[in-house]
């Protein structure tokens, strides 16, 4: 990840269908951006929204049979609906996806290419996942006003998406998401069995309740969730993953 300073800000989620696993809309303070996540299944029902039809970049999110690591493939679109659709038809790993447009409509299509190209750095750089990307595409040449714009477009990104799906630890994956509950830990997630020297008391005292109360599970080498959970905070959840 970039070094960008830390900053508060807070996060707003709009969820227009009621479904927390469906279709929602993230907003986030002093951005000008919007972040639209939804899954695979309820795609026709979403994809006529305004946000598709705006320039952007976005993620698509699956699996594979021979890797425990998440795959993603990282594009842009101007719009995003179309090239969305074209991965609808052609693209089978994907089971959810997120896509990041400018509400004021400020983002063109060289600002998505820069997008596309450093989101595909960093995936590289983080070793985490599994692109599909089979072509790496050539960053646009920007005026400085515009770097300077999209880095910042850019930092917003990197702050919200750890918030809204993948938890990498140990090569253990989890996922989850953030709602107005607090960060939900969805079920199947994994965390291995044996706890870091390092894990503060009150976290391993929350790992036995978990435990105890079934709604952590033993599967031999590793501990699964058998259910979805919700924790206070990312931080929280990410904690009980060491």
């Amino acid at each position: 990840m970039p070094d960008f300073p830390q900053r508060p800000f807070f996060i707003r989620i709009l969820v227009p269908t009621g479904d927390s696993d469906g279709l929602r809309i993230v907003e986030k303070s002093n951005w000008p951006g919007v972040g639209v996540v939804f899954n695979r299944t309820n795609y026709k029902e979403v994809v006529n929204r305004t946000e598709f039809g705006k320039t952007g970049v976005y993620v698509l999110i699956g699996t594979s049979d021979d890797s425990i690591l998440p795959v993603i493939y990282v594009g842009e679109g101007d719009p995003v609906r179309n090239r969305l659709n074209q991965h609808y038809g052609k693209k089978d790993f994907w089971n959810w996806a997120v896509f990041f447009v400018a509400k004021d409509d400020s983002l063109n299509k060289a600002h998505v290419q820069h997008l596309e190209s450093e989101l595909l750095r960093l995936a590289k750089e983080a070793k985490q996942c599994r692109l599909d990307n089979s072509q790496e595409p050539l960053p646009p040449t920007l005026s400085e006003a515009d770097t300077v714009f999209v880095e910042s477009f850019l930092q917003d990104i990197v702050s919200i998406f750890p918030l809204l799906g993948l938890i990498e630890s140990k090569g253990i994956r989890a996922t989850g998401f953030e709602d107005a509950r607090g960060f939900v830990v969805v079920n199947g997630s994994q965390l291995v069995k044996d706890e870091v020297r390092s894990i503060h008391q009150n976290i391993s005292n929350l790992r036995k309740d978990l435990l105890d109360q079934g709604v952590i599970v033993n599967n031999g080498q590793t501990l699964t969730f058998a259910q979805d959970q919700v924790f206070g905070s990312p931080s929280t959840a990410a904690a009980v993953f060491e």
